[in-house]
């Protein structure tokens, strides 16, 4: 189940599934509607949007933070969790909380101020480096301000313990790779790896992304 980042439609994962092939039957979280959702609203609504059974976590960007409720509200269903460039709080913190000094205290005005949409200049130069101009574009129009709460709700104190991994992007110009650390720690994740792309691999390098999960999956002991 892919869990994508604040904001991004489902599409960014389509030639990923693509990649991973008709034997890996693959899905895309949904996502609340209305812009007063809490953060158990979200993980609420990936949790009903997931086939029955048990299924793997792929969280991107601020989908960490969902996927880390996920984990908690249905342990026994979550299989693996990888994280790709994903904020992932200490258990009772929030997106917000996982940011440093400054930056947490400069997203929470900007918030407050001008809303959950960043300016399509800001998402071109951070969010949208590294792919090309057409999906550039494309992730402008199809942008969804998310509720508040995603950023600020915090998750419960209880972390899930199972098959963790993080990977990396290496020029990433929404995460930098110390935070992208600091988050890969918070997680406890046992597997590991980079790739070289900015904060959306998933369309930078397609490929790549597949044959990580692929790693990850094969990886769990």
């Amino acid at each position: 189940m892919f869990l994508s980042g604040a904001g991004l439609p489902a599409w960014i994962w389509d030639d990923v599934r693509r990649e991973l092939g008709e034997g890996q039957q693959t899905c895309v979280a949904s996502r609340p509607q209305g812009g007063r959702a809490r953060l158990r609203d979200y993980a609420q609504a990936a949790i009903d949007s997931a086939p029955p059974g048990g299924y793997a976590i792929v969280a991107h960007s601020a989908g960490g933070v969902i996927g880390a409720e996920v984990a908690r509200l249905a342990p026994e269903r979550v299989s693996a969790f990888l994280a790709i460039s994903a904020v992932i709080p200490r258990p009772g913190g929030s997106f917000v909380s996982a940011m440093p000094v400054p930056n947490r205290w400069v997203l929470s005005a900007v918030m407050r101020l001008a809303g959950t949409r960043p300016p399509d200049s800001v998402i071109r130069r951070g969010l949208a480096h590294g792919v090309d101009e057409e999906v550039a574009d494309r992730i402008i129009a199809d942008f969804t301000p998310e509720s508040p709460a995603l950023y600020r709700d915090r998750t419960a104190p209880r972390s899930w313990s199972g098959w963790r991994g993080y990977l990396r992007t290496a020029d990433d110009h929404e995460l930098p790779m110390a935070l992208q650390q600091r988050c890969a720690q918070q997680l406890g994740a046992a597997w590991q790896n980079d790739v070289s792309t900015g904060h959306l691999p998933m369309l930078e390098d397609h490929r790549a992304v597949a044959a990580a999960i692929t790693r990850f999956l094969d990886a769990r002991p």
